[in-house]
């Protein structure tokens, strides 16, 4: 019998548990055969890790003691594979009752175990839906009585103990209403419908709450009610939400009967009708219960005003088109015809599919506020004209200020310059006069005497027109690449004869100075000036100092100080004399101004070095404070090329011209065109003239022999002196040219050309014969 049972695997083992017999029930749940289980041990069935604790020897030892082994546990078969297994093993002996052996009975319950793990783990997962719904889901008998509760209604119904409550009459937790509603909710569902109420019912805990409350049948096999299913939903908050919504929309009703509040609508795309509430309807003219139930949109834009209902339909057209907000404002034509301003705000909704469904908004009266803007606009309008004739007025009261200060500047001016030019030609005249008649009385004795004084008064005459140009910034300039450091101490012994040796004079040269393009004379002019300026305001004693650095000026110290960023030269003439109060420091570059006694001073030194400084693209910055002394620093751009060289100061005894030697003088002023040809002929020159443009461009463009043009700058006929110059270098390249002039006015802007040079005038004609013979090749 045993050998024919194949749902059991029965195994018989000697004492020590090695096979002794394997039936074919064991073949087929453990897919060993006979043959290879016979002489192995039995404990190939078992789990590593049951092998691991000596599970079969525990098992035998159980089975002696006892009499049987019973266990439940997983097995592994032939394959590897594992399945559940319910067994016994019990003792084999002898007919004598000697122990020899062991019989071990499987059955194979692998599906029962997993079928019973899927039932287990639907149950749990019912249990885990059942606890986290917030839904308090209860079973009743057919009476009404509590027999389950699922962990989330307990939670909801703040239940400690179920066990308390259980079997309780359901409808005993409602009252008065929610009582006579729960009793009817369970006679439904026991006549196999539905029962539904809402109510208040307490947790309890004595927490009121709002229930929504289902109540259905629970069929049984013959298809009638055996249990009641009841779902309750905790709905309170939905219930305040509702509450506070009719509160707020009562609240909404009475603002909008008290405010400027049109209305609000809600156009149905699809129908075309537009939905508002009654005094949106009224504003319009439209009958209020047409508005409520819905009016073609057209009965309202009737009411727009023609002028606005255009652009109305242009705006509603771009809404459906590309959606969003919409707000705008526009008139209606009320009923009795007054004409009412209001602002629409709104916005278009679509459907899933991007479809234009619905057009809600609200509209605001805006008349008061339309008025107001218009009487805004027409104030500032009103405001407007007025400011702008006050600003006329005001502008014409400056000007008038301008011109009468500028009046006064120019009468200072004249004032000045009248003064000291008419000392100089009392100087000059006199001198003449007394010439003159000591000639006629035949004195020659001291006739030098009248001479000097009249060429001193020239020469001051010069000094002063060249100041009055450099003020105006309207001198000629001949720029030439110069170091300041070299220049500086190429005059360092006329500064320390000039300010005398009561006052020490001490240089602070920069190494590495930068070169800067300047008149390297009229830098001369300007340093001397400085240190007269400097020596004056010293009259005790004191220290001079004069210094050169490079400057590199930042935009935001460029800004400050008013100046142009970039890199500078920077000149400082220091004095440890009187100082100045800041309300002559703003007026020390005034021509005529002077703080120096009567005779001392002209009042231009100051003003000839800001102009110079500025027409040489640079600044002058002055810092004083009376008792401290003074320093005034003359800025110069930097120049990226190094200095020119410069010529030695010629000679008074200058070598007269070789045979041949032919110079072309042009000026259109008569007199001094006669002195240079004179004092040129005297000197062995063939001198030619001309007095315009075109006399001279005749006679550079014939074969007459030309050596060196001297020529004015400021000449008529349409040409001036520089056009010469370059038209001449046209047939006659590389020719020497010398312009003398007083004043270029801008024709001899920038750096000139290598072979031209300049001499301002007035000069004396031993230094243009000086000059002559230097630019004529030997």
């Amino acid at each position: 019998m045993v050998r024919s049972a194949v749902d059991f695997a029965v195994i018989a083992t000697d004492v020590q548990g090695i096979v002794t017999d394997w039936n074919p029930g064991a073949e087929h749940v453990l897919h060993w055969t006979r043959a290879e289980m016979l002489g192995h041990t039995a404990d190939r069935i078992f789990l590593p890790e049951d092998r691991a604790v000596d599970r079969m020897g525990t098992e035998m030892r159980c089975a002696l003691r006892d009499g049987r082994a019973s266990d439940e546990r997983w097995h592994m078969r032939q394959d590897g594979s594992r399945f559940w297994a319910s067994g016994e093993l019990m003792p084999l002996r002898a007919e004598d009752g000697t122990h020899i052996g062991y019989v071990k009975i499987l059955r194979d319950f692998t599906a029962q175990r997993e079928a019973a793990d899927q039932q287990r783990l639907e149950s749990e997962f019912m249990r885990g839906v059942l606890a986290s719904s917030g839904d308090c889901i209860k079973v009743l008998d057919l009476d009404g009585r509590l027999v389950y509760m699922s962990e989330g209604g307990q939670s909801v119904m703040e239940v400690d103990d179920f066990a308390a409550v259980r079997g309780c009459p359901w409808p005993d937790f409602w009252e008065d209403e929610g009582n006579l509603s729960a009793v009817a909710a369970i006679a439904a569902a026991r006549a196999g419908r539905a029962g539904h109420f809402q109510n208040f019912a307490n947790t309890l805990k004595g927490r009121r709450r709002f229930w929504d409350v289902q109540v259905t049948p629970i069929l049984g096999r013959d298809g009638l009610p055996e249990r009641l299913l009841a779902v309750s939903r905790d709905i309170t908050s939905t219930k305040e939400a509702e509450r506070r919504l009719a509160l707020s929309q009562e609240r909404l009703d009475l603002a909008l009967g008290a405010s400027d509040m049109v209305g609000i609508w809600d156009w149905d795309l699809a129908s075309n009708l537009l939905y508002a509430d009654a005094r949106f309807a009224r504003f319009y003219g439209v009958d209020p219960e047409r508005g409520e139930s819905g009016a073609p949109i057209e009965e309202y834009l009737r009411a727009v005003h023609p002028d606005d209902l255009a652009r109305i339909r242009d705006e509603f057209r771009a809404l459906f088109g590309n959606g969003g907000d919409y707000a705008s404002d526009y008139r209606v034509v009320q009923p009795d015809g007054a004409v009412r301003w209001v602002s629409a705000r709104g916005r278009l909704v679509r459907d899933a599919e991007g479809r234009p469904l619905r057009f809600p908004g609200a509209s605001v009266e805006i008349t008061a506020r339309k008025r107001a803007e218009t009487t805004v606009r027409e104030a500032n309008e009103l405001l407007e004209t007025r400011i702008a004739e006050a600003l006329a007025l005001r502008a014409t009261a400056e000007d008038a200020l301008r011109q009468s200060q500028k009046m006064e500047a120019v009468g200072q001016l004249t004032g000045g310059l009248a003064h000291d030019f008419n000392n100089l030609l009392a100087s000059i005249s006199g001198s003449f006069d007394l010439l003159r008649r000591r000639l006629a009385q035949g004195r020659h004795a001291d006739l030098d005497r009248y001479i000097d004084i009249g060429r001193g008064a020239t020469e001051r005459a010069a000094a002063l027109t060249h100041r009055l140009l450099a003020f105006s910034r309207r001198q000629t300039l001949d720029p030439k690449p110069t170091s300041a450091n070299r220049l500086v101490q190429g005059m360092e012994e006329l500064i320390r004869r000039t300010v005398g040796p009561e006052i020490r004079t001490t240089l602070a040269l920069e190494d590495g100075l930068w070169s800067t393009l300047v008149d390297p004379h009229q830098l001369e002019n300007a340093l001397l000036n400085l240190c007269i300026n400097a020596r004056d305001a010293m009259p005790f004693g004191g220290h001079l100092l004069v210094k050169t650095c490079n400057r590199t000026l930042t935009d935001a110290v460029a800004t400050e100080s008013g100046m142009v960023a970039g890199d500078y030269v920077a000149l400082d003439v220091t004095d440890s004399g009187s100082g100045m109060s800041p309300e002559v420091v703003q007026r020390v570059f005034e021509p005529f101004f002077t703080t120096k006694p009567l005779g001392m001073g002209t009042g231009l030194g100051l003003s000839m070095v800001y102009g110079f400084a500025k027409q040489s693209g640079g600044e002058v910055r002055i810092a004083s404070e009376p008792g401290l002394g003074t320093s005034v620093c003359i800025y110069l751009p930097r120049h990226a090329m190094d200095e020119t060289p410069q010529a030695a100061r010629l000679p008074l005894a200058t070598p007269r011209g070789a045979q041949g030697e032919t110079v072309l003088v042009v000026d259109d002023e008569s007199a001094v065109r006669m002195l240079i040809l004179d004092a040129l002929q005297d000197q062995g020159y063939t001198v030619l003239a001309a007095a315009d443009g075109d006399g001279a461009m005749s006679i550079l463009r014939s074969d007459v022999r030309v050596d060196l043009l001297v020529t004015d700058v400021g000449l008529p006929g349409g040409m001036n002196g520089r056009q010469i110059a370059d038209a001449a270098r046209v047939d006659r390249p590389g020719l020497p040219v010398l312009f003398v002039t007083g004043y270029a006015e801008g024709a001899m802007s920038g750096e000139m050309p290598s072979g031209m040079h300049l001499l301002a005038k007035p000069f004396s004609m031993d230094l243009l014969s000086a000059r002559v013979r230097e630019l004529i090749p030997l």
